[in-house]
């Protein structure tokens, strides 16, 4: 039941004719306020506390144990975490059923040994110091815990399934979780070449609800051990789990959107810090969540020396360093100066080249010709926008059309502010004619292109890979990733920059990259010397200083003042906590109907006292449901945008 008074166990009596079906952590059906609902059955008891009348069990769904011990256990601890309850979690947890494949036969292909297939290819774990050492330690059963900072290449599924194919020697299993698709087909040939095709279950959506719920019995059933996936996967019923694996950790991606919103890096470290299992966090950049992990000792280090780093990433220059601007006056203002055009025209003889815009569309934000003013919806603000030559600017929150004609100064005219794909591909089809220029977002994702010279646009996350490397990449409108106001703002650009750059050849073969972005702000340093730890040091001791997260929790509490007001007053929160707010509430909160104007707080308290404040945020909630209070409050933590 997801209302929040109702987050606890009830008991029931068992008939006598259903004692053989109804076995703990199968799904059942009971009557509840007078109405059939569903549930799991978590254990039998020959006896109940309850003092009143015991209702019996109406059926047994499936004898199917869907609702393992170690499920509910990590259901109820991320409840707790993240202050929802354990229906929401579980909605998450477990697919629906499928009855037509649970009564068919297993499948004998699917049945693994665990064993790992020999690889004639190079190690790439040998190219990190303790990369040998932590693969050994995995085969012989041990449980190391690392932050991965992966050097640029191609190399990332193949170094995740030797550690996969590792764990699975010493007869254990193993989970690892992907940002999307794109990443997981990568994984899916990595670990098809380690351990066979029948060697492990891949969970994404794009599976269907029958195929996926197949995989997902697969992995229960303990035919297979070793399961990927994208962030649904986080609770994978994988039998005697001795790796989780996450990749890119920091892509938003991995974040949940529906209740209680877990973050798949937080549920699996949750799952190797319960059951013992080993821990691989990784990817080309690093947060300050996995930076906390080591100043607290919980995990090591893993990443290669500085030659090794030198010889894999490519060349990167920005186009503000004193050489250029002697050469070039305008490269400090210039969208696409001489050095990029430059670079473009040089790469081009060697093969591909990427350029990375951070947003989609024509013109994704205008301004005023006369007195540059940005121009906005006269109806609710939003940023107006134009979808092509010739269309009429439309706002990009309620959609409707507006002239051309300033508010502010009564001007004709636009002037770009923020220049989407599709004008980039315009400008350059001009500057580079008769070079092939493609375009990768949105819904036109390109997996991958030809190794041959052409011209690829691509929004950050949409960059198709190139089999022999970009000969150069263009990462265009620095300053927008920059300047949104987010806590996250500079470790996400850098993230997004160095997933881009780590798709170019290195460069001691011609790789190179140009940034548009101001060189001595940290995050651009970070990407010219390609130390994603340093920056990620820094971010972290400043948020600490700052009563940031992830050196604090954080609970968000959206609704009208009134009802959070009433919630606060209600809940004895942990000592040291600050209630910050209120103030006006986002459109993405704001996006259940409420009785008047909607607010958000923010309440801060210890690492240490993070469980205690988000039990004692769900028990307010809990005591306004069962009071049946008309206001909704939605309470989040952890959230990704503190602004």
């Amino acid at each position: 039941m997801p209302l929040p008074h109702l987050d606890r166990l009830f008991d029931y009596l068992v008939p006598e004719q259903l004692a053989d079906r109804a076995v703990p952590g199968c799904r059942v059906r009971v009557r509840f306020a007078g109405r059939l609902t569903g549930g799991y059955l978590v254990e039998r008891a020959p006896a109940s506390e309850h003092e009143g009348r015991l209702a019996f069990l109406e059926r047994v769904l499936s004898p199917e144990p869907v609702l393992t011990q170690d499920i509910a256990g990590l259901a109820r601890a991320v409840a707790d975490r993240y202050g929802g309850t354990l229906a929401d979690v579980l909605r998450l947890a477990i697919p629906p059923r499928h009855a037509a494949v649970e009564a068919a036969p297993a499948d004998p292909a699917a049945a693994a040994d665990g064993t790992s297939r020999p690889n004639e290819t190079r190690d790439p774990w040998a190219r990190y110091p303790t990369g040998q050492a932590f693969i050994a330690a995995l085969a012989e059963g041990r449980s190391p815990r690392a932050i991965w900072s992966t050097l640029p290449g191609p190399w990332w599924p193949d170094e995740i399934a030797r550690a996969v194919a590792a764990a699975a020697a010493s007869g254990r299993g193993a989970l690892v979780v992907v940002p999307d698709a794109r990443d997981l087909e990568l994984l899916d040939a990595a670990l098809a070449t380690h351990l066979g095709p029948a060697g492990f279950v891949s969970l994404a959506a794009h599976l269907g609800p029958a195929e996926r719920y197949r995989r997902w019995l697969a992995a229960l059933r303990g035919q297979v051990k070793v399961v990927a996936g994208t962030r649904s996967a986080m609770f994978a019923p994988v039998a005697d789990l001795g790796l989780v694996v996450i990749w890119d950790e920091g892509d938003d991606l991995h974040a949940e959107p529906r209740a209680p919103y877990p973050h798949a890096r937080d549920v699996l470290l949750l799952r190797a810090h319960r059951g013992g299992a080993a821990a691989l966090v990784g990817g080309y950049a690093r947060t300050a969540e996995a930076a906390q992990l080591l100043v607290t000792g919980w995990a090591k280090p893993l990443a290669a020396d500085r030659q090794t780093v030198r010889a894999c990433a490519p060349l990167i220059r920005t186009t503000d360093d004193d050489a250029e601007l002697a050469r070039d006056q305008a490269a400090h203002t210039a969208r696409m100066p001489s050095l990029a055009l430059r670079t473009v025209r040089d790469a081009l003889a060697a093969g591909p080249v990427l350029f990375q815009v951070p947003r989609r569309g024509y013109l994704a934000a205008v301004a005023c010709q006369v007195c540059g003013s940005r121009i906005r919806c006269a109806a609710c603000a939003g940023p107006m926008a134009l979808s092509g030559p010739g269309q009429p600017l439309r706002c990009g929150w309620c959609g409707k059309p507006a002239g051309q004609t300033c508010q502010n100064c009564g001007g004709a005219g636009i002037r770009a502010l923020v220049t989407g794909e599709r004008r980039t591909a315009e400008e350059l089809g001009r500057a580079f004619p008769g070079v092939p220029v493609m375009t990768s977002s949105g819904d036109n994702v390109q997996a991958a292109i030809p190794d041959a010279p052409a011209i690829v646009i691509a929004t950050p996350g949409a960059e198709p890979r190139s089999a022999g490397g970009y000969a150069a990449a263009i990462l265009l409108d620095g300053w927008s990733l920059l300047a949104r106001p987010s806590l996250r703002a500079g470790e996400e650009a850098l993230r997004r920059w160095m997933n881009a750059a780590a798709l170019v050849r290195p460069g001691p073969e011609g790789g190179k990259v140009v940034l548009m972005a101001e060189p001595t702000l940290p995050p651009a340093q970070a990407l010219i010397r390609w130390d994603p730890a340093t920056h990620a040091d820094r971010e972290l001791a400043e948020r600490a200083e700052l009563r940031f997260p992830p050196a604090v929790r954080m609970a968000a509490l959206t609704g009208t003042d009134d009802d959070v007001r009433e919630l606060l007053a209600n809940v004895t929160l942990p000592a040291r906590t600050d209630v910050l707010g209120p103030v006006p509430a986002t459109r993405q909160d704001a996006a259940a109907p409420q009785a008047g104007p909607v607010v958000r707080y923010l309440i801060r308290a210890p690492s240490a006292e993070g469980t205690a404040l988000a039990v004692a945020l769900r028990a307010g909630l809990a005591e306004r449901s069962a009071a049946k209070s008309h206001g909704q409050v939605r309470l989040q933590l952890d959230p990704g945008e503190l602004i």
